[in-house]
């Protein structure tokens, strides 16, 4: 097939939405596909090789450009080839704009009013380029957010769409009511020129149904993938504190304060047993303060010393830092329907303590890796760590059954066969 994904950048970070694009799109080449993978808003930035095309479409300068100044939806292309320049756009994200979902509502609704929204301009661009490219099979749309673009493409290119859906919930309820409302509205029109949404776990397809308001028969299970070159098993450790570790963005969803807090709870019942609190994750600016919160909590418990933050990690030091724990626990305070962290630890044969919410349950059960305890609960978290602090047999049994549970049904190439499957029924239905 000849497939047209689009994927969305997210600056100077790892975002695991990018990281799962591109590595989709790897692995549909490798299996035979022609794949065309293009950054929408700013190029994308991964730790694996980057099969995405260097050209952004809508990118992020234009974009806000024209939601804030009429003057820039009716600027000579000549100027918006400056602005739209890689290089610019990457120079512009170096600047950490805060992007607070509340900031972005009007700027959401325009996109998704597609021809209709202040960004018009930016699809009349795409779909010139469109028509000077060989006939696309299927075009892969990254999330419900930018539907706006299936009519205008479906009915210039008489081709089907996909849209995979993988946490757009947590965006959409971070705009407001009023903002999310009407997003939400935009969907459901929009989705009638969708033929398959592709969600990635199946607590996504059980879920997005009645959240979207979209026929739950168009739901096409894909789930997460990933390369499993470097990562291997942590070798046995006798000597070094017991290590309970966390990757994941640095921010209030992911429940680095909750891991915290049953961190505190199970130093109470190990007082003089060396233990050890890592973190590792993207930090964005805005969430400064609360990581400064946690490391100021922590000092008041007396154990600031025992946690250490080593900051957004690349593909080498990420697969490092997982080798160096013994535990691993990312307590998310809302339903997380994808969970690529999980993954990676299991891929590295550390066994997991994740609250029972999102897609946690399933990915769990399915490799055997890890335990699920009652979410919103850090004394529950802690029970679990202490457990397995306790049995260190259950906690290497945990992990060689991860390990082998990932790699059987989380790999690469299980995933890009799941596209495939989803991309010829799309196909065959819009043929029909």
């Amino acid at each position: 097939m000849r497939i047209l994904s689009f994927t969305g950048g997210a600056g100077e970070m790892y975002c695991g939405s990018c990281l799962r694009d591109n590595a989709l799109a790897a692995a549909l080449l490798a299996r035979g596909h022609d794949v065309v993978l293009t950054p929408v808003y700013t190029p994308t930035r991964t730790d694996e090789r980057n099969v995405s095309r260097a050209q952004v479409f809508f990118g992020g300068i234009s974009v806000f450009l024209e939601q804030q100044v009429p003057l820039f939806r009716h600027t000579p292309r000549v100027f918006d080839r400056l602005w739209d320049a890689p290089w610019v756009i990457r120079l512009a994200s170096k600047r950490q704009i805060k992007v607070d979902p509340k900031s972005l509502g009007e700027m959401t609704v325009s996109m998704l009013r597609g021809e209709h929204g202040f960004q018009a301009k930016e699809i009349a661009k795409l779909l010139e380029w469109l028509r000077s490219e060989p006939r696309f099979d299927v075009i892969n749309l990254p999330y419900a957010l930018l539907l706006g673009l299936a009519e205008p493409l479906r009915r210039a290119l008489k081709t089907p769409i996909c849209c995979t859906l993988q946490g757009e919930d947590l965006f959409l309820d971070g705009l407001g009511a009023a903002y999310r409302g009407e997003c939400l509205s935009l969907i459901r029109a929009a989705s009638v020129h969708v033929d398959a949404f592709l969600p990635v776990s199946e607590y996504y397809r059980d879920f997005m149904p009645g959240y979207l308001g979209v026929p739950r028969e168009k739901m096409h299970l894909v789930p997460l993938g990933i390369n499993m070159d470097g990562y291997g098993a942590r070798p046995a450790r006798t000597s070094q504190p017991f290590t309970i570790g966390y990757l994941a963005r640095i921010a209030p969803e992911k429940g680095l304060h909750v891991l915290c807090e049953a961190y505190r709870m199970l130093r109470e019942r190990t007082r003089g047993e060396p233990a050890r609190l890592a973190a590792a994750g993207y930090l964005p600016p805005e969430h400064q303060p609360y990581l400064d919160e946690i490391r100021r909590t922590l000092r008041e418990w007396g154990l600031e010393r025992e946690f250490e933050y080593r900051g957004e990690v690349d593909r080498a030091e990420k697969t490092a830092f997982l080798q160096t724990l013994d535990l691993f626990s990312v307590p998310a305070t809302y339903e997380e329907p994808k969970g690529l962290f999980l993954l990676e630890a299991f891929a590295s044969g550390v066994p997991v303590v994740q609250p029972r919410r999102g897609a946690f349950p399933e990915m769990v059960s399915k490799t055997g890796g890890g335990v699920i305890v009652d979410a919103d609960d850090p004394a529950a978290l802690a029970e679990g760590y202490l457990a397995l602090w306790r049995d260190p047999a259950r906690r290497a049994s945990l992990g060689r059954a991860g390990a082998v549970g990932v790699r059987e049904h989380y790999d690469v190439d299980r995933m890009a066969e799941a596209a495939e499957r989803a991309y010829q029924w799309a196909g065959s239905l819009a043929g029909r």
